[in-house]
């Protein structure tokens, strides 16, 4: 889901009030996407030409088709359908039942001139002392073609040949009273797993801003990206040696909004030895989960009802109709469940946070009521921890998944989604638990796989990492297929000098997670000029450039009397970016942001920025000194996002020995010159002189983002 840039998020980049205190609740909520079936609605009245045929809307909103024209009837005869006057043929006990069950005048009415609305009947029935809704749906199971668990018109046509059943005799099948169970809602038979949205957590390693969920789509080529030196040609220098390993590439993820797009992945899955066929058969036999027990069933068409309206985006209607269903019964899990959807859909509308909070305790309530089936317990918790996550209160959507692993021991997927909200916490050692737990009952699980490889990454441990990276991406289950997890992929083969990272980069690429094997930043705006190196002119901030030149000795000598004296260094780097050395660095600015009192030391140098606010609003990077001694070696690495390039003044540069590389080319600095480059492609350092190099380092926006774009994007 796109997220928006206030609504989901704890607190906005300014200072915010205090949040509505969700109240407490220490065994929180599970998410997932209502696997209800979808109330048909009815098609606007209209009247259309189809193939020889006039499709006729009724006064009910039905539509049949009428053989055209003639003699002939129409042209060719089709199923359920005969020329002219001949009609279908169907046998007398056919109409008989019919007949039995709507009735002689109805059914004509019903099939024929279908002026009688079936539904209101079925409705009205229940205004009887006797349930007759309740009968007449409970015995009529059996003629149910459609699947929508009642006998109306639509089952009627079907029976008399007017009309093809929606799905196939398989399925029919499984809806006859001898593998139906209707007398008990709180059936916890296995049943599918949900759909899940696929999520990844953002590097430990970077701050836990509220809007950590917050995330651009991935870059795709500009359409005028021709004019510019990008890196599809440095893809193509860079992948050329045939000597390479070819990594497998992933099975394909059906639930991957990736997958639409042609160009990412030439892959085809090799054949499972089922025919498709079969497997389509197995599919219709799939259960749908059970959201109604004893006591939602009496009230069934009260409660479609109010999720029609749902459905249809009345939401306004629906949560009046949710809410009159809860004051009226308040021990129905599903009214309380349907309400909360309702509440869930109005803070999508509105972007309201405090209508968000609303449908997090309406789906405690319906989880918390003694009667709630293991599928609707299962649904509402699943819901309330991603809207939890949503609004950056982890802690809460935590606590929501270990009330679910209680529940439901059995369910993997629970507890890789518990290992991921421990890691959108920080909480690597608890996150590699909950991983390693997995492993040990499935130790083939990709998801669980690719996460632990990913902890084990970030602490350093390159090579442990690399087989359990490799094989999680190569399950291809949901949730493996991430740029984050081809990125450190790489960046861990590249450390222990295999050059096959290049063919991962490369299928990252293909995949649509990186915009080149060479421009690997995550955090992207489409369609923004992408080139190496820069000049002063093509970035448009030549007054800044001029400014950090002519200045250039004045911030050298304020930052030398910040260094400290015995070492020769500032702060070390903590980014885990070094093989080798001593690299130390001191930040005036930081997320568009001035760090503490950090300009109190360098107090000329910040006077001198103050006025650039492409320099010092920009909340996509830094400002900041960088001292590096000899024989430090900095990784090929590349920066989170593309919406920033980087200015480089030397400021006390040996004359040989120092360098740096972006994609194929390698340039040196020079005291008192800015270097331009956009480091959202691979870079790397060597200081190989005999004394240390300082650099003053300068983040702006990219040139070609508009005001609204930057004031919109998240800080990185």
């Amino acid at each position: 889901m796109q997220h928006y840039r206030h609504y989901g998020t704890s607190c906005p980049p300014e200072p915010c009030p205090a949040p509505v205190e969700e109240e407490v609740y220490a065994e929180e909520e599970v998410y997932g996407e209502e696997a209800e079936s979808l109330i048909q609605e009815e098609a606007e009245p209209m009247v259309k030409q189809t193939d020889g045929k006039t499709a006729v809307e009724s006064k009910n909103g039905k539509r049949s088709e009428r053989g055209g024209g003639g003699g002939e009837g129409g042209g060719e005869e089709e199923e359920g359908g005969g020329g002219g006057g001949t009609g279908t043929k169907y046998s007398m006990f056919t109409w008989f039942v019919v007949l039995a069950l709507l009735g002689v005048w109805s059914s004509v009415a019903v099939v024929y001139f279908e002026v009688v609305d079936y539904d209101s009947v079925i409705a009205r029935a229940k205004e009887f002392p006797m349930n007759l809704s309740d009968v007449l749906q409970g015995k009529l199971t059996a003629y149910d073609t459609d699947g929508d668990g009642d006998f109306d018109v639509e089952d009627a046509k079907v029976l008399l040949g007017l009309k093809a059943a929606d799905r196939p005799p398989e399925e029919r099948a499984d809806s006859s009273p001898s593998s139906v169970h209707h007398e008990d809602g709180n059936d916890e038979a296995a049943v599918p797993p949900l759909v899940e949205d696929v999520f990844v957590p953002d590097d430990p390693r970077h701050d836990l801003h509220p809007e950590v969920l917050l995330e651009e789509r991935p870059p795709e080529e500009s359409p005028e990206s021709g004019r510019y030196l990008t890196s599809s040609k440095f893809s193509q220098q860079s992948v050329g040696a045939e000597n390479r390993s070819e990594p497998v590439e992933p099975q394909p993820q059906s639930d991957s909004p990736k997958e639409a797009r042609g160009d990412l992945h030439t892959h085809t899955a090799p054949p499972s030895g089922k025919p498709a066929e079969e497997k389509l058969k197995e599919k219709a036999k799939t259960k749908k989960p059970k959201l109604l027990n004893k006591f939602d069933k009496t009230i069934k068409v009260e409660i479609d009802a109010a999720e029609k309206l749902r459905k249809k985006g009345k939401l306004e209607e629906a949560l009046r109709a949710f809410e009159s269903l809860v004051e009226q019964n308040p021990q129905s899990p599903r009214a309380r469940y349907g309400r909360a959807q309702v509440e869930d859909d109005l803070a999508e509308k509105l972007r309201s946070n405090d209508m968000l909070q609303k449908a997090i305790n309406s789906y405690r309530e319906a989880a918390e009521l003694p009667d709630a089936t293991s599928d609707l317990l299962r649904a509402a918790l699943k819901r309330r921890a991603e809207r939890q996550q949503f609004l950056g209160r982890i802690r809460g959507s935590l606590a929501t998944l270990e009330k679910m692993v209680q529940i439901f021991p059995d369910d993997i997927s629970l507890r890789n989604e518990m290992g991921v909200a421990h890691l959108l916490l920080g909480d690597n050692k608890g996150a590699s638990r909950v991983f390693g737990e997995v492993l040990a009952v499935a130790p083939s699980n990709g998801f669980a796989k690719v996460h632990y490889g990913f902890i084990l990454k970030s602490e350093n441990k390159i090579a442990e990492s690399i087989p359990y990276l490799k094989d999680g991406i190569e399950s291809g289950e949901p949730g493996t297929d991430d740029g984050r997890f081809y990125f450190h992929l790489g960046d861990a083969l590249q450390r222990v000098g295999d050059e096959s990272a290049y063919r991962w980069y490369e299928l990252g690429h293909k995949r649509g997670h990186f915009a080149s094997v060479w421009q690997r930043s995550l955090y992207n705006v489409d369609g923004l000029k992408a080139q190496p190196w820069w000049t002063a002119k093509e970035t448009g901030y030549t007054d800044l450039v001029r400014t950090l030149e002519r200045n250039w000795k004045t911030i050298r000598d304020e930052a030398l009397a910040m260094m400290d004296q015995k070492t020769g260094s500032f702060v070390p780097e903590e980014e885990n970016l070094r093989e080798r050395g001593e690299w130390g660095q001191y930040t005036l600015w930081q997320q568009g942001k001035k760090v503490g009192n950090a300009c109190q030391g360098v107090p000329k140098t910040c006077s001198l920025l103050e006025k650039h606010s492409e320099a010092t609003g920009c909340r996509r990077g830094q400002i900041k000194f960088s001292v590096m001694h000899p024989g430090t070696h900095v990784w090929p690495h590349t920066g989170p996002t593309n919406c920033r390039l980087r200015m480089h003044l030397g400021l006390v540069v040996p004359k040989h020995g120092c360098k740096i590389r972006c994609t194929d080319q390698t340039r040196e600095w020079e005291e008192g010159r800015v270097l331009i480059f956009d480091d959202s492609f691979e870079h790397e350092v060597w200081q190989e002189a005999g004394s240390y190099r300082l650099i003053f380092i300068v983040d702006v926006w990219h040139p070609e983002l508009t005001g609204p774009q930057r004031h919109g994007l998240s800080a990185i």
